[in-house]
């Protein structure tokens, strides 16, 4: 029983739904089959669009993009010029503010699914993959428990390529 609320010249419209104690306020939008949740908070020039969700304690502002099946998450804030989007899952205490800050690539392992990977907060970066939310270092030791040879090379190279390209803050 929440109590969601759209403030300011915010706009919710298409079949987007904002749901339970969450917020849109200033300029921002929601829309298309976008979900806002729990005590979300959408801000500032933000747009949640797509079949995006927005759930937790999330907060997506500044001029941030959640778009696509992308999910945010648990206290992940997304700000700033970021663009979350495909089938990206930012959660925990991620902080992404711009577009080195997130590394994702899809249909990965023997499930064939998303890892994403970002900055959480203290600077280290986090590994997400179906259930499974930890350190890049942890990610890499319960993948060799649990996966053949060539699925956890997969993951190691993969981990590689994502440390090059987010940026630690």
């Amino acid at each position: 029983s929440g109590a969601a609320r759209v403030y300011g010249n915010a706009r919710v419209s298409g079949i987007a739904r904002v749901s339970g104690d969450a917020r849109v306020s200033g300029n921002a939008r929601v829309y298309g089959d976008a979900r806002v949740s729990g005590n979300a908070w959408v801000y500032g020039n933000a747009r949640v669009y797509g079949d995006a969700q927005v759930s937790g304690n999330a907060q997506v502002y500044g001029d941030a993009r959640v778009s696509g099946n992308a999910q945010v998450s648990g206290n992940a804030w997304v700000y700033g010029n970021a663009r979350v989007y495909g089938d990206a899952r930012v959660s925990g205490n991620a902080r992404v503010s711009g577009n080195n800050s997130l590394f994702w690539a899809s249909k990965v392992g023997t499930e064939n699914g998303t890892l994403t990977v970002f900055n959480s907060k203290g600077g280290t970066l986090t590994a997400v993959r179906g259930c499974f939310i930890g350190s890049c270092e942890e990610f890499l030791a319960k993948s060799k428990r649990a996966h053949d040879e060539k699925t956890h090379r997969e993951y190691c190279l993969l981990i590689e390529v994502a440390k090059s390209r987010v940026i630690c803050k």
